[in-house]
């Protein structure tokens, strides 16, 4: 077992808006909101995520949130994001 296996979730209904921590590996996600000022806004928008962009969970970090586009997010910011669940 790995650091990042220990850390999977399971996977959420499709279609359920989530915050971002509660999302399985390898699961697709459609960002539907931010919990946040217009500085994390920015900041999100230079890592190329925005409200209604998609993006699939990599093995994560401790602590934190990986996306396929190599973006690692840290705990804090991935409780202010929240997501629809596509597949």
């Amino acid at each position: 077992e790995t650091c990042c296996e220990s850390l999977s979730l399971k996977a959420v209904p499709v279609s359920q808006v989530v915050p971002l921590v509660d999302l399985a590996v390898g699961q697709r996600m459609r960002l539907v909101r931010v919990d946040g000022g217009r500085r994390l806004k920015r900041r999100l928008l230079a890592l190329g995520l925005s409200v209604g962009g998609e993006a699939e969970l990599v093995p994560r970090r401790p602590g934190g949130v990986v996306l396929a586009r190599g973006v690692a997010l840290g705990e804090g910011v991935a409780h202010k994001l929240y997501a629809e669940v596509l597949e």
